[in-house]
């Protein structure tokens, strides 16, 4: 079996290293399977650097497509060219597509166009706004899947209430689960900590990554106030991307407690949720990782990918709300969050659940 694997953001190889892990075990088992790795951005983008490789301990992508722009259209439009060039030169039996981007939904496409079976992994994740570039990303692509590879059983939820057949859905558990329990052993204390005499479990991680948060400037410089005014004497670790610390440099909040820091390696930042007293962040995949490592987590966000994080997890939504923000930071220091458990199968095995299923029903 030949499976064509695509990423489309840096998020997206720590959803797809336990696959190529678990491929390449089921090939030295000796299973007829084989893997290529597709990029649909650019060999010189910057947030895909070696070291993520080397952290992953994962090979590099085999192609790169090249596809850089602005807008949707043109985004779309050069990977559906692209790929669709890739798959007449490198034929497949599968192409597993992850997450919700632009290049998830386009790459679908041109599969599907090919008579190619598609596997969606993350899939049946909702927001429920179809406003939202994503949702429809997740709506197409899900609906174009011939495998849907659930993480919890909300997301079956949504897909079947949707009308999707039950023979498409495997509920599998979470991907990211995978990639932070092989790597926990492995994690990496940058070697700034001890120079700022930073100490585990005496520090606010904050993680930030969300145009929509900063473009809102007034409420911004609200949100930020709000998480230096509740960090009770906490260091604030915030290692962002430039344009997030362009944001936060225009606010003009000075506070020799808030540690503006350069993007980490993965070994260096999980290192860093890890040994966080509290996380406060407007990703997803953050909020999964902070619920099974068991660090309290505030999610700036309306909605939770995974609802697991919330329910059972250390999670808590306050939207992009300041006055919500500071309720919850009141309640964690007065010692009132709630203990969280792991949500069902996030076990570090569902890269093996997906290639038994995939090497059980393609031949």
């Amino acid at each position: 079996m030949k499976i064509t694997i695509v990423a489309g953001a840096r998020p997206n190889f720590m959803k797809i290293a336990p696959i190529i892990r678990a491929i390449k075990i089921a090939k030295e088992a000796g299973k007829e399977i084989s893997y290529r790795l597709i990029y649909t951005g650019s060999l010189n983008d910057t947030s895909i650097d070696a070291s993520l490789f080397t952290d992953l301990n994962i090979p590099a992508p085999d192609a790169y497509l090249g596809v850089e722009a602005a807008t949707f259209a043109q985004i779309s439009a050069g990977i559906i060219i692209a790929f669709d060039k890739e798959l007449q030169q490198n034929p497949t039996q599968l192409v597993l597509v992850v997450d919700d981007l632009t290049a998830t939904m386009s790459t679908a496409i041109v599969a599907k166009k090919r008579g190619v079976k598609v596997a969606h992994l993350v899939a049946g994740t909702r927001s429920f706004d179809i406003n939202m570039p994503k949702e429809m990303n997740r709506v197409i692509t899900d609906s174009l899947s011939d495998y849907l590879f659930t993480a919890g059983s909300d997301a079956n939820r949504n897909l079947t209430q949707s009308g999707t057949a039950n023979a498409k859905l495997f509920q599998v558990g979470n991907i990211l689960i995978d990639t932070i329990r092989h790597n926990r052993h492995r994690l990496l204390k940058p070697v700034w900590f001890d120079v700022l005499k930073i100490k585990e479990k005496e520090y606010i991680l904050l993680t930030l990554n969300k145009h929509t948060l900063i473009n809102n400037k007034a409420n911004f410089k609200k949100l930020i106030q709000t998480i230096i005014e509740n960090s009770n004497g906490l260091p604030i670790l915030a290692p962002v991307r430039p344009y997030i610390e362009n944001a936060i440099t225009e606010l003009e909040i000075n506070h020799d407690k808030l540690h503006i820091l350069p993007s980490q390696t993965y070994a260096n930042f999980a290192y860093l949720e890890d040994h966080a007293k509290l996380i406060i962040t407007d990703s997803g995949n953050i909020a999964e990782e902070a619920t099974f490592l068991g660090v309290p987590c505030i999610t700036l966000s309306d909605y939770a990918e995974h609802p697991e994080t919330i329910k059972i997890g250390t999670n808590e939504l306050v939207g992009e709300d300041p006055d919500r923000l500071e309720e919850v930071l009141i309640q964690f220091n007065q010692g009132g969050w709630k203990e969280g458990q792991l949500p069902e199968r996030w076990d570090g095995k569902t890269a093996e659940r997906i290639i038994q299923i995939l090497t059980d029903n393609i031949k």
